[in-house]
């Protein structure tokens, strides 16, 4: 017999994305924080091995000198750079190679990964699927380990992967919108394109998330992955968010990995009712009372 400790501890392994492996399936971003110091803070509290960073150059430096990637351990962290803000595929591959020199420089693990966002525009941020699929097909064939943001539109994913991704990263909901996932369904048809003769590729849940129950959410639609930053950076109390996340990450991907019960209309009684006390069939097992 296994104690409780034993019964939750083990997991399926580590996730691995573009020759990294990562033992939390929880990726966070590092912007929006009222300071370095609480980013550090949470991103220490959030259990990640891996966080995105803005690699243009106005981003790295903030309004009072500091140099974000001085407050961010990078023998402990795989960095991921990102190309927000990018709007063509042109500015995109710019960054992105941008953003590879600097990682090289100080010999992070990330330095071949780009998570990649070609944006449409500038009210919705939702990815320009034309910009990104031309962006996915320069970088994979410059070298890089693309994870790129996609819509959560199955064919687009689809050919995302074909051309070379790392990773497709449906979004929940537009970015920093906290609506959580809108549309389960297109997330397992995501799921099912994506893994069809292939299980071990990585999905992961990119935008949109807003409080932890999100989070276990897309974990128990059997993702790989979820990457957030505005739902701790913008919460009430981001420390104990950041905990929640965690939690939720974990507590998410077990229940994926358990297995629900399917979805009745009818109760189905907890208990059986056979042999209960007063049934037709304790009635006939009853010994024969004797005066």
């Amino acid at each position: 017999m296994t104690n409780d400790s034993e019964a939750i501890q083990p997991d399926d392994g580590q996730l691995h994305i573009g020759g990294v492996s990562l033992a939390s399936r929880l990726v966070v971003g590092t912007g929006k924080y009222a300071s370095y110091a609480e980013m550090a803070t949470c991103l220490d509290a959030s259990g990640t091995d891996c966080v995105t960073v803005a690699v243009r150059r106005e981003r790295l430096v903030n309004a009072a000198g500091q140099n974000i990637l001085d407050h961010i351990d990078a023998s402990r962290y795989t960095l991921l750079p990102n190309t927000a803000g990018c709007f063509t595929a042109d500015d995109a591959v710019r960054v992105a190679r941008l953003g590879r020199e600097l990682l090289r420089d100080i010999g992070n693990a990330g330095s071949e990964w780009v998570k990649l966002e070609v944006l449409g525009d500038t009210r919705t941020l939702l990815p320009d699927p034309v910009g990104t699929l031309e962006a996915t097909a320069r970088l994979v064939a410059d070298g890089f380990a693309v994870l790129v943001y996609s819509s959560d539109d199955p064919v687009i994913a689809k050919r995302l992967k074909d051309l070379g991704a790392a990773s497709v990263m449906p979004a929940g909901s537009p970015i920093g919108s906290g609506q959580g996932i809108l549309n389960a369904n297109n997330i397992r048809i995501c799921l099912e394109y994506l893994k069809d003769g292939d299980p071990n590729y990585p999905v992961i849940v990119d935008a949109g998330v807003g409080t932890a129950s999100d989070v276990a959410r897309a974990m128990e639609l059997g993702v790989d992955g979820v990457l957030l930053n505005t739902a701790i950076a913008h919460a009430r109390h981001p420390l104990l968010m950041a905990k929640a996340m965690r939690a939720a990450c974990y507590s998410g991907r077990q229940a994926f990995l358990a297995g629900r019960i399917g979805k009745r209309l009818y109760a189905t009684a907890s208990s059986p009712t056979d042999g209960t006390i007063g049934s037709a069939q304790s009635l006939s097992q009853s010994p024969p009372t004797t005066v």
